[in-house]
């Protein structure tokens, strides 16, 4: 009677494991509007970032784009999504995001549309990113501009890194490279 519990209960444990979502089941607009379905990531590393072009971390950008031209490819993706949630320092909308993050740090990495990462109106995607309960491993609040998420090959979320961590912090390089 005790084995059959036993067996009865890590089947339901693997069932509530299986109900989480990855990265594969979302898709979010570009900043040009566009649908992007991000089961097209299958297979790839991916770092999605929340960036405002007036934050003092705006110089992370320069870095977020090193760190793509270094790694970016068939087996990493970066993924930004601008906002103007941490002290208003995302204005512009989106065709001027857009022309400041071209013109000012050369980004050539997914930029998608302007969203919100927090509050009741939480983009589906920060949901994910920011719940267990949909995730399947951590919380993380998201607590300023630039902070970091890492999700593996097959989409789920490994890690949250601090805003004030750089792109290029010893800690991602060597995911990057595992």
């Amino acid at each position: 009677m005790k084995n059959l519990a036993v067996v009865i209960l890590v089947f339901i444990s693997f069932q509530l494991i299986a109900q989480h979502k990855t990265l594969y089941d979302f898709k979010a607009k570009t900043i040009d509007g566009e649908e992007f379905d991000f089961s097209g990531l299958k297979g790839r590393k991916v770092m999605i970032v929340n960036i405002a072009t007036e934050c003092s971390l705006a110089p992370q950008l320069n870095k977020l784009q090193e760190l793509y031209e270094e790694y970016g490819g068939d087996d990493f993706e970066i993924i930004a999504f601008p906002c103007n949630d941490f002290g208003r320092q995302e204005p512009g909308t989106n065709a001027e995001v857009l022309e400041k993050c071209e013109s000012k740090y050369n980004i050539t990495f997914q930029l998608m549309e302007k969203i919100i990462i927090k509050g009741d109106s939480i983009h589906p995607v920060y949901n994910w990113l920011t719940e267990s309960s949909e995730n399947g491993v951590l919380d993380a609040k998201v607590t300023w501009n630039y902070q970091k998420f890492l999700i593996d090959k097959n989409g789920q979320v490994v890690e949250s890194v601090a805003p004030i961590v750089g792109p290029k912090n010893n800690r991602i390089i060597e995911w990057l490279k595992e």
